[in-house]
């Protein structure tokens, strides 16, 4: 693992995942990845529970780390890969919530199947093809939602305190020569210089605003209901 983000889902780590992979620090780990293939479900939900933290059988074949579930590991992850370079993305605590609010944290918050009635068909469909992702909203329940907000993702001021003790926590654990704070907005520069690699001559990617978050989901699940428990991008 030579790259662990620690920054909250929310804070531009999908972007920061595929500029990682452009850089040569990929594949980066990230939700998605849990999504895309069922089998890590299981594997997250074991760590959720206690029941193992074999960190190398989870990361195998990646070299990079960023959003939830593993930011909620961030301590056990910087002393289980010591020469890792860590990246703390930051954003403006307000928008942050409003943005996890209406995505990562909704469903959770309301009810994890879809409004619509064709989504829910599909979402049912897709859950009886692929048994695993059932147990998706335990996962990230025992690892994110209680683990790191004590259960209360509908508690505005608390989710944000806990945001900004975060931040500082990992400001205050890391030194600064293996710590990067950023914002995706900074571009290449920082990051670059940071893990000593040339600025790539293309534009800094921008990737998943909440919109484009809120619609993959069918999209999603229709592609699983076809794939089953065959990884999406296989």
């Amino acid at each position: 693992m030579d790259v662990i983000g620690a920054g909250f889902g929310r804070t531009c780590t999908l972007s920061l995942k595929a500029a990682l992979e452009q850089l040569g620090f990929g594949p980066c780990y990230h939700m998605a990845d849990v999504v895309e293939d069922p089998r890590r479900v299981r594997q997250w939900l074991e760590v959720g529970d206690g029941r193992t933290t074999d960190w190398d059988t989870i990361f195998q074949g990646f070299r990079s780390a960023v959003d939830f579930p593993a930011v909620s590991y961030w301590r056990e992850l910087i002393t289980h890969y010591p020469e890792a370079k860590v990246v703390l993305t930051v954003r403006d605590p307000d928008r942050w919530y409003e943005s996890a609010r209406d995505t990562i944290f909704h469903r959770a918050v309301e009810n994890d199947e879809p409004d619509s009635r064709w989504q829910r068909w599909l979402h049912r469909m897709m859950l009886r093809r692929v048994p695993e992702m059932a147990l998706f909203p335990q996962m990230a329940k025992a690892t994110v939602a209680d683990r790191v907000f004590g259960g209360r993702l509908d508690d505005r001021e608390h989710c944000i305190e806990v945001f900004l003790r975060h931040n500082e926590a990992v400001k205050a654990a890391i030194p600064a020569d293996r710590l990067l704070v950023y914002e995706c907005r900074e571009g290449w520069g920082p990051l670059c210089r940071f893990l000593g690699v040339p600025v790539p001559d293309v534009p800094f990617p921008h990737v998943n605003d909440r919109i484009q978050f809120n619609r993959r989901r069918p999209w999603l699940e229709l592609r699983r209901l076809v794939l089953g428990r065959r990884r999406l991008g296989g």
